[in-house]
């Protein structure tokens, strides 16, 4: 497959054997080499130092002569990328939110008194410190027991930090722990805290909006006589409240997404990428949120993004948070292209131009219209741009705490791993869904075997309003889900 008139490579849809002839556009390519599925094949003879496209645009730069018909891989091509750059502000026309508006397709959400939709209606149990995780954790599995059926489930939301944190390390704990407490997915929220971490309870309580009194529950466990009774205490207050809410009809314009890749391959780019843009792009178009993060995995690919800022203050926020990003790995002395890792290279992907080029295609063609620091909550309709690491963890943490209601995962080698949000697994190529069955909802290798990009991204939305009215993922039924906090300070 040949992805743009231009590009200097195909891919192998599946595994060819040297002397094979591939027809590509009336162009046959005798192959020289033994060429693994979703890696490239060069079409033409190449000289060293050539820049090499895909996808239409450049993805590294040969170090050794290539002949048509061999492999282009890490032996033989490198990153173009090196450290900070400039960027200026070239705006390309991009249809922004609520331009066309859809009547057609609805869920059945709970609809908040902040005006925002959850689609389950779960109680948190959010943990101001690692100390008490396990109190959390066996909370959680009492009160999933003793309240069973009053409300969609009640998950400890646990993670090791809180504490031995200074500055903006700490702060940016808080800020997202504050921001999770707010989710519109639950209908009540216990923090359970300890008393003398440095993530003090009263500060992180302070910093929580958008989460009604009544639906909040906190306590300190070194300030009562017994952390389980004081917790099943409040658990039964907030589940009381909760079991009255029930779901009403909604628009597409009140779902909040977020969109992530993990794990990605060489068809990624093909098929669960742009297939994940086309559905963010019905979204954004309806009026609702589309958020997407993964700083690291836009670099190479940024000025697209960059293109489309709504304004230049938007693109402003884009450059800073993108050259922040690449100083950070800078500051620790890491270079800024340290990236694809060892499952991407063997699915096929080579440098982090070509990864990032095919991780943007997620945030489809909508106007980016809000950027966004760690931590910080969507408020605006269309596109958003989280700051956030690519760890698959940390990145769908800070999706879910921005405030997307379900996370579409696009993958080509697969994981099991689930956030406090439903998180949709969407398989780049049929092999991986028909392997992992039990981890992947949803085959985006349809659109290589008989259908459109179009036709799959139907079949998706339709998926995605199926679960956001109350059918589960694969990762609630396996019961994977986490969080992770991106720590980047001291410890004490």
């Amino acid at each position: 497959m040949r992805v743009h008139a231009k590009d200097h490579v195909a891919v192998a849809l599946e595994a060819l054997s040297a002397g094979t002839v591939i027809d590509i556009g009336n162009l046959l390519v005798p192959l020289k080499t033994d060429i693994p599925k979703g890696h490239k094949i060069a079409l033409y003879d190449l000289p060293a130092g050539q820049t090499i496209l895909k996808l239409g645009f450049v993805i590294g730069r040969l170090t050794t002569p290539v002949a048509a018909g061999e492999h282009i891989h890490s032996h033989n091509m490198e990153t173009t990328l090196s450290g900070v750059e400039d960027y200026s502000y070239l705006p390309q026309p991009a249809e922004g939110p609520g331009s066309h508006p859809d009547t057609t397709h609805s869920f059945m959400g709970y609809r908040r008194p902040d005006g925002r939709v959850g689609i389950r209606n779960e109680i948190w149990i959010i943990c101001t410190v690692g100390c008490v995780a396990r109190t959390s954790e066996r909370l959680a599995k009492v009160a999933n027991e003793r309240f069973k059926g009053r409300v969609d489930g009640v998950h400890a939301l646990t993670h090791p930090l809180g504490c031995s944190q200074l500055g903006d390390d700490l702060s940016h704990t808080r800020k997202l722990l504050a921001s999770l407490a707010a989710h519109p997915n639950a209908g009540g929220v216990l923090i359970v805290g300890l008393g003398c971490e440095n993530n003090q309870l009263t500060q992180l309580i302070a910093e929580i909006s958008g989460r009604e009194p009544d639906r909040l529950k906190y306590f300190a466990a070194q300030m009562v006589e017994d952390e389980h009774e004081a917790g099943l205490e409040a658990l039964e207050s907030l589940v009381a409240i909760a079991e009255n809410d029930r779901r009403e009809p909604c628009a597409l314009s009140d779902l909040a997404i977020g969109v992530k890749c993990g794990g990605s391959d060489g068809f990624s780019g093909l098929t669960a990428n742009p297939l994940v843009g086309r559905v963010a792009d019905h979204v954004a178009f309806a009026g609702g949120k589309v958020i997407m993060t993964e700083i690291p995995e836009v670099f190479g690919a940024e000025r697209l993004l960059m293109a489309r800022a709504k304004d230049a203050q938007i693109f402003e926020g884009i450059v800073d948070i993108v050259n922040d990003f690449k100083q950070y790995f800078l500051d620790h002395n890491q270079p800024v292209f340290e990236n694809p890792s060892p499952g991407n290279k063997a699915g096929g992907i080579t440098t982090l131009e070509e990864k990032s080029l095919g991780a943007v295609q997620k945030a489809g063609t909508s106007q980016l219209t809000e950027v966004l620091r760690y931590g910080e909550r969507a408020t605006q309709s269309g596109l958003s741009l989280l700051e956030a690491p690519g760890n698959d963890a940390v990145s769908s943490t800070a999706l879910t705490a921005a405030g997307a209601v379900i996370v579409l995962f696009t993958t080509g080698r697969g994981t099991p791993l689930g956030f406090p949000a439903p998180t949709l697994k969407i398989a780049s190529n049929t092999a991986l869904a028909e392997k992992k069955p039990h981890w992947i909802d949803f085959n985006a290798g349809q659109a290589l075997e008989g259908q459109t990009l179009d036709e799959t991204a139907d079949g998706l939305l339709d998926l995605i309003l199926k679960t956001a009215s109350g059918q589960l993922s694969n990762n609630e039924k396996n019961e994977e889900r986490e969080i992770a906090i991106w720590k980047n300070g001291v410890t004490l």
